[in-house]
């Protein structure tokens, strides 16, 4: 009916910026307030939502998850032919037309039911880059009889790093300024992409973009989609685009991957909460860029550069402190009277970036430096590519180098330069940037999902970071990256290729195989940390890191459909119109005329449970599909916390058939006595012959204090 008005006037015609069709039914319009409070009266209305605009959140990953496998075949990717057919539709900020990472050698054309469309020549698409369109009020130009299209272009890195890190094509040589060098791809590299540009560096991404490229995504035939993008202060789901979107999406199969967010490590920052979304939390790799620093005591102590210069003589010279606040951002006393020939330590924190200190001291005519991390950050370093020698080293290693320089009138350091270094058995960490749960909207679900890697992350670019001039022709294709952003399209790209392996299996299911299947424990085998060095919660890495293998073959997954979200947002206590708003075009539901399902007891691969009220007591219900053997036996274990109590009902599930579903219960209660608030974590593992189906368990209570009046101890 709305359109239907806006027919009869073409100046109001030229305002109308989208009508969609499918994850919401509406329009996107340029109105006045005056306009909105007309439209009110109208009976086809339901609700005005103002824009908003949201905000952006390799070589060697694809072997350290296990895709490469033994001899290929071993792995995933021989599992899966590399997601071969599967189209991933990424929404961000543009794309870098006729970059190595999307030639199309080898790849076999889309499948007959794409249809959406590449905007550049055919020289740029091709079997890989399938689809590529901008967002930038599109239908704006449409209205006014233009018909060039606005080409989805961006100079920036954020969606030709994504797209490669998800689905891109082999690259051997690849180098990040000589760097990390080896074979690039992404996580699916024979999946197409389909690049939907949502973000611009003039506007951000606004709300209406996101929508109409979600709508049309979902009609053009993707399987996965992307978003690393976000607001961790999106609201309710139904007035977040992504929300919205991603609830048609799963309503048509289409798995749905989406950024954590970079607000960390702030409590309570988690974006992208929407239970049917695949949440994502980022954390480093096993690889470094090694530049120690030797001191003149002795002590070799590691930092990270991308500039690693090889004919820097290495040898002891003076090491000073910047005479100013200590962050080499004051040129009136870099001079080369007190840099020059010299190492200089500075904080970051300044008024300099790391590269633009760098910049200044070469400029005065020191010798190196080296740059102190902030001690949020802890151990985790993001490296650049200096101008200058140069050796980025965690605050802790910065305070070994400021008492050896406190100790002595005559300090001297040296800066060793060691290149690539794999195998860090710390890895992997979580990052200090990545927002950390609780979900703010459904605190009931825990948020993030899953981690995986998101810290300096090798993919394509349209040209690097930096001050320096790339080695190599590669290494000007190539850049590292940091953030949830970079971890999201890892998840998107291994969903694609687990669903190329199960083609029947539900968005949920695939959401389940990972989550059930992470992994939480380090190389050492020691609990995953966080960036502080403590043991990271369920809150900060969610299940666990990804484990792709293991995600192939879970042996039981939570399953859920589209209709089984709605009596969850029912008790959410939505209304009727909104919960109509998000499950469009679902026929119209009433909560009135059905139960409500509690958050606890949506049938999540994730427990979560209060237990805060008399009798403090929580009886959790969930289902669980074999997908594995088809007459397998699988027996219940718990590790919780002494201070809780943990029964599950039955606790032995024995399956006939593949496909089969069995229901159980899991109670909660405290192991004895009086209350203070805390939260506690634990796990169910549902453990067969061939698998552990490990659920997470998190808790939040009121402190049980023993009858002897000592206190439980309570994981970090």
């Amino acid at each position: 009916m709305a359109e239907e008005e806006l027919d009869k006037d073409p100046s109001a015609m030229a305002r109308l910026i989208y009508s969609y069709r499918h994850v919401v039914n509406g329009f996107a319009a340029r109105l006045t307030d005056e306009e909105v409070r007309a439209m009110e009266s109208r009976d086809w209305f339901v609700k005005a939502i103002p824009e908003k605009t949201y905000r952006l959140m390799t070589t060697h990953t694809p072997q350290m998850l296990g895709l490469t496998g033994k001899a290929f075949h071993g792995g995933l990717w021989g599992k899966s032919n590399m997601g071969e057919g599967i189209i991933i539709g990424v929404l961000d900020d543009g794309i870098r037309p006729g970059h190595p990472s999307f030639d199309a050698t080898g790849m076999k054309p889309p499948p007959a039911k794409w249809k959406g469309r590449c905007d550049f020549n055919s020289s740029v698409c091709n079997n890989k880059l399938i689809g590529a369109r901008s967002f930038y009020e599109s239908a704006k130009w449409k209205w006014q009889g233009i018909d060039d299209p606005v080409l989805p272009v961006s100079e920036g890195s954020h969606g030709t790093h994504t797209s490669s890190t998800a689905a891109g094509a082999f690259v051997p040589g690849a180098n990040v300024m000589g760097n990390g060098l080896g074979t690039a791809s992404g996580m699916a590299p024979r999946a197409h992409i389909a690049l939907y540009q949502v973000c611009f560096e003039d506007k951000g991404c606004d709300r209406d973009d996101i929508l109409a490229a979600l709508d049309d995504a979902v009609e053009e035939g993707v399987d996965v989609l992307s978003l690393s993008l976000g607001d961790d202060e999106a609201g309710d789901f139904a007035y977040d685009p992504i929300a919205l979107g991603g609830y048609t999406a799963i309503m048509k199969g289409v798995f749905v991957s989406a950024a954590g967010g970079n607000m960390g490590p702030q409590h309570a920052t988690v974006a992208n909460e929407a239970p049917w979304l695949l949440t994502v939390a980022a954390a480093t790799t096993d690889r470094r860029f090694v530049v120690s620093v030797k001191l003149g005591n002795g002590v070799e102590l590691d930092g990270e550069s991308l500039f690693q210069p090889k004919d820097f003589l290495s040898m002891q010279r003076p090491l000073v402190r910047d005479l100013s606040d200590g962050t080499c951002s004051d040129e009136k006393v870099l001079t080369p009277q007190n840099v020059g020939g010299k190492i200089v330590v500075c904080d970051a924190g300044g008024n300099f970036t790391a590269l633009e200190m760098g910049a200044a001291l070469r400029e005065a005519g020191a010798a190196g430096m080296v740059v102190i991390n902030i001690q949020e950050f802890g151990s985790v370093i993001q490296p650049k590519a200096h101008a200058l020698p140069a050796s980025q080293v965690p605050y802790s290693v910065g305070q070994k180098i400021r008492a050896y320089m406190n100790s002595t009138d005559d300090a001297t350091g040296e800066l060793i330069f060691k290149g690539t270094v794999l195998g860090n058995r710390d890895s992997p960490v979580v990052a200090a940037f990545s927002s950390r749960g609780p979900s703010k909207q459904n605190q009931g679900i825990l948020k993030p999902d899953i981690t995986g890697p998101g810290v300096n992350i090798i993919a394509g670019v349209p040209r690097p970071a930096g001050l320096m001039t790339p080695p190599n022709p590669l290494a000007a294709n190539f850049d590292i990256l940091s953030g949830t952003s970079m971890a999201t399209p890892h998840l998107s790209g291994i969903a694609a290729v687990i669903k190329k392996a199960h083609p029947t299996w539900s968005p949920a299911a695939i959401k389940s195989a990972l989550i059930t299947t992470a992994d939480t424990t380090d190389h050492r085998r020691k609990p995953i940390a966080a960036h502080d060095g403590y043991p990271a919660n369920l809150l900060t890495l969610g299940a666990g890191f990804v484990n792709p293998m293991k995600a192939l073959r879970p042996g039981l997954v939570y399953n859920l459909s589209a209709a089984d979200y709605v009596p969850y947002l029912c008790g959410l206590r939505y209304s009727d119109h909104e919960i109509n708003s998000i499950i469009h075009p679902l026929p119209p539901v009433s909560c009135a005329q059905m139960p409500p399902v509690a958050q606890k007891d949506l049938n999540y691969p994730s427990i979560t449970a209060f237990l805060d009220q008399a009798p403090y007591v929580v009886t959790v219900s969930r289902e669980v599909t074999n997908v594995g053997r088809a007459r397998s036996v699988y027996v219940a274990q718990v590790e919780v916390p002494s201070l809780l109590s943990v029964t599950v009902t039955p606790d032995t599930l024995r399956f006939t058939k593949v496909n089969e579903a069995k229901r159980f219960t899991v109670t909660i209660r405290p192991a004895g006595a009086r209350k203070e608030k805390g939260i506690a974590e634990g796990q169910l593992k549902w453990v067969s012959h061939k698998n552990v189906v490990r659920t997470p368990i998190l808790v939040s209570y009121r402190k049980f204090v023993q009858d002897n009046s000592s206190t439980a101890h309570m994981t970090h």
